[in-house]
């Protein structure tokens, strides 16, 4: 086994945290920790780094090309619904339902929003990028904590909906469907069963973060180089159903031509052109907002991109075959060591999806040569997906970090026990079926 490999991969995402503990872009970080892992791993350098097959370069640039379409997009969109004062009157029509008594049942309401966005086939990136302006003012007018926004976004898209629930046109779903033959229902009871223990979970984790907060009498507070809600508010807003429709339309195209190629695309450009006319009174310079979204996109996608590209490479070094046999070692029912083995890979890269594309094809074929179901396996390797895909270089968690205006520090405990958390329980649940016979 190549210990000095495997250290250096160690020391890589050493390094990468570290860095983004001192508060450098990742766009910095992750290239410096690609050299470090490549310095113990007797590979060379420049052409893994800049080569024009299989590095660094062109993971992030694979990235770049198959992803800025919907990070551009999104982002402008988001910037119209904010912009406009759209957010402020759907969170105001939700707050009218909900009611102000009741904290908890605004952030309820959030995590269900959430989830059905996901479900939908609605990209993530899409749905933060459209969901924060509208909680932002949810959580000002009932003067919440504006950390807690964290577990009703990230318990509602990036969970049970996400790798869990039968049926999800995740990418985290359609993968592992797609290597192994299997449908989107695979498994449906382990499916079912880990959907119902992780919804109970973050419902509770939400309420007891939900007490604690207030009997710290923490209230909203947001970085004013991000805040632009209270301007919108001192404006004439737009009707709820006029604010609420470039959405309906996004969500109906998707939904409606799913099978169409690129329709996300397609469903963006849609919603921005109806919020360009409908909110025309509302938005004076719509210049401003257009180039205001796409430079912030420009950040996002190489911040993500950058991310996948360390992992990727981390994962490609001939010391990686070490930790796969590390990996199958490990004792108990060999679904166990699936779900590990695809959560720890996931932590590397920063992706629950890069996890389940390492992992079904190098685990799975070891599997079901080993007796095991496919769909068993199918459902083992999405949800082990989620158990480390929240890190400190995660490109999600940092994009969230930049919409919102929070902190790493203000937002990884609640993400990762969200997410991560959540996972464990699901992975704790898969095994004891087994055990028992029931997967």
């Amino acid at each position: 086994m190549d210990i000095l490999g495997i250290l250096g991969i160690l020391l890589g995402i050493v390094t990468i945290v570290l860095f983004i503990i001192k508060k450098f872009n990742i766009i910095v970080a992750a290239p410096i920790a690609t050299i470090v892992v490549l310095l113990f791993n007797d590979v060379p350098i420049l052409e893994t780094v800049f080569g024009k097959e299989n590095s660094y370069m062109t993971s992030l640039a694979g990235f770049i090309a198959s992803n800025f379409a919907i990070f551009l997009l999104g982002s402008i969109l988001a910037k119209y619904m904010d912009k406009s004062g759209a957010t402020v009157s759907i969170a105001n029509k939700v707050l009218s339902v909900v009611g102000t008594k009741n904290p908890y049942n605004a952030l309820v309401a959030l995590f269900i929003i959430s989830a059905l966005l996901t479900y939908g086939g609605i990209n993530v990136f899409v749905i933060i990028f459209a969901l924060i302006p509208m909680a932002k003012p949810i959580f000002r007018q009932l003067n919440l904590s504006w950390k807690l926004v964290t577990i009703p976004v990230f318990g509602g898209t990036s969970t049970f909906t996400m790798t869990m629930l039968p049926g999800a046109p995740s990418l985290h779903n359609v993968v592992p469907s797609t290597a192994l033959g299997t449908t989107l229902t695979a498994a449906p009871v382990i499916g079912i069963v880990t959907s119902i223990v992780a919804i109970l979970f973050i419902l509770i984790f939400m309420k007891f973060s939900l007490s604690r907060s207030l009997k710290k009498n923490e209230t909203f507070s947001v970085d004013e180089k991000v805040e632009s809600g209270n301007e919108a508010s001192k404006r004439d807003l737009p009707p709820f159903i006029f604010s609420l429709l470039p959405i309906i339309v996004l969500l109906g195209i998707i939904l409606v031509f799913s099978s169409v190629s690129n329709i996300i695309i397609v469903a963006l450009i849609a919603a921005i052109v109806l919020s360009a006319l409908l909110f025309r009174k509302q938005i004076a310079q719509q210049k401003d907002v257009l180039n205001q979204g796409a430079n912030e996109s420009l950040s996002s996608t190489i911040t993500t991109g950058s991310t996948i590209a360390f992992g990727s490479i981390a994962t490609s070094v001939p010391a990686f075959k070490g930790v796969f046999q590390l990996i199958q070692s490990i004792p108990g029912p060999p679904i166990l060591s699936l779900m590990i083995g695809t959560g720890l890979i996931g932590g590397i890269t920063a992706s629950a999806v890069g996890a389940i594309g390492i992992s079904v094809a190098n685990f799975a074929p070891i599997y079901l040569e080993m007796g095991l179901d496919p769909e068993t396996v199918h459902r083992a390797i999405a949800i082990g997906s989620g158990a480390l895909s929240i890190v400190p270089y995660s490109g999600f968690l940092i994009i969230f970090n930049n919409i919102t205006g929070l902190t790493m520090k203000d937002t990884f405990k609640n993400g990762f026990i969200s997410i991560s958390v959540t996972h464990w329980i699901a992975m704790a649940v898969i095994v004891i079926m087994t055990i028992l016979g029931l997967a």
